[in-house]
């Protein structure tokens, strides 16, 4: 643990993967689910209050099997988060309180990437800390960036990582990478989108390229091949995260989200990702066990599409947290994802206040690998 940190990626450092380390996929083991208090009311209008009591209810789940480390802004915030922690029976003993200041809760995107090696006592850990540039969209992201860095730095303190790596482009400047843009399984094979990565007009590594880009990704992740998918859904303001509609599961398994009305605006995109995903094959060369997972009925908020979706369900320790709408498919995928993680229960979280901020249970927490 003692590992001089790198900071940089430079021809004079090796690369992650040169090191052997790895992306483990989100059911392998977790020390901690980092989640940050919301507090950014224009994300939530109207919904701030019930939005914090979902994340007290995705606390409650998640200690029953491992830490939640939880960024507040200031001592009035982590007081109000220990008061609805505790009310809502949060194993306290479990709780982290790590003071950072961000602009939003979406610590999927912000976050480091934790990579890692061995196993054991010679287990060892790396934060790989992209840049979070507000998805290319917004300009209020300095503060989310600053706390990535700050966890990134805070893990390599407490011993729980040897060394932060800042991933750079050819040019010298830190690569954009967001967690919810990818996912990962065990077999060293990575999901992400076109849109999101190469082809939209906020594509971040659009002026760079495909090759570029899987470099970077191979590099600093560990992972050994890249799975190409099109678009991402409707209302989803990170021009296509796969986070909202693929997710890999053991055993070569992947779960596809699948629209029945011809007439909504995600029933081609995802018709087109399920027909790529039945001819991919894994890093191990098998072909994908394609999974259909239903999709929720469009859910609308003050006239704005909203990218509600099954797909944003998070793997902890002690069960699959899945957000659910009050929506006659809630009971369909809640079965879907239970046989895909027979391992741990499958667990319902209301998620209709939390997706007004575009986002629910996956957009919300970064796992923390062992």
């Amino acid at each position: 643990m003692g590992r001089r940190s790198m900071s940089r990626s430079s021809n004079r450092t090796s690369a992650p993967a040169e090191l052997g380390y790895r992306m483990p996929p989100e059911w392998a083991p977790h020390r901690a689910t980092w989640l940050a208090f919301p507090h950014h009311r224009t994300d939530f209008p109207g919904k701030l209050s019930a939005v914090a009591w979902t994340f007290a209810e995705m606390a409650r789940v998640l200690t029953e099997g491992e830490a939640v480390a939880l960024l507040v802004k200031d001592r009035a915030e982590e007081e109000r988060a220990l008061r609805m922690f505790e009310d809502n029976h949060v194993n306290m003993a479990r709780l982290e309180l790590v003071r950072a200041d961000t602009n939003r809760s979406w610590t999927r995107d912000s976050m480091p990437l934790w990579v890692t090696r061995g196993r054991g006592k010679n287990r060892d850990k790396m934060a790989v800390n992209f840049r979070f540039d507000g998805w290319s969209r917004y300009r209020d992201h300095q503060k989310d960036d600053a706390a990535g860095k700050a966890v990134a730095s805070r893990s390599v303190k407490l011993g729980h990582a040897s060394a932060v790596r800042a991933p750079l482009l050819p040019d010298g400047t830190r690569a954009v990478l967001e967690g919810g843009s990818i996912d990962v399984d065990e077999f060293g094979t990575l999901l992400t989108t076109r849109e999101c990565l190469l082809t939209s007009k906020r594509a971040r590594f659009g002026r760079y390229g495909k090759e570029v880009c899987e470099s970077i990704l191979k590099d600093e992740l560990g992972v050994k091949k890249i799975l190409w998918l099109g678009t991402g859904i409707a209302g989803d303001d990170t021009s296509g995260h796969v986070d909202d509609f693929a997710r890999f599961a053991p055993g070569g398994k992947v779960l596809i989200s699948k629209e029945t009305r011809k007439s909504d605006p995600n029933y081609e995109p995802l018709v087109a990702a399920h027909k790529e995903l039945l001819k991919a094959t894994n890093a191990a060369g098998k072909k994908l066990e394609v999974i259909p997972l239903p999709m929720p009925q469009a859910v609308v908020y003050r006239g704005d599409r909203l990218p509600a979706s099954y797909a944003n369900f998070y793997v902890g320790n002690s069960a699959v947290l899945v957000p659910v709408f009050n929506d006659p498919n809630d009971r369909e995928a809640l079965g879907v994802i239970a046989e895909a993680f027979p391992d741990r229960p499958t667990v319902g979280i209301y998620a209709r206040d939390l997706v007004v901020g575009l986002g629910t249970l996956h957009c919300s927490s970064m796992q923390e690998p062992l």
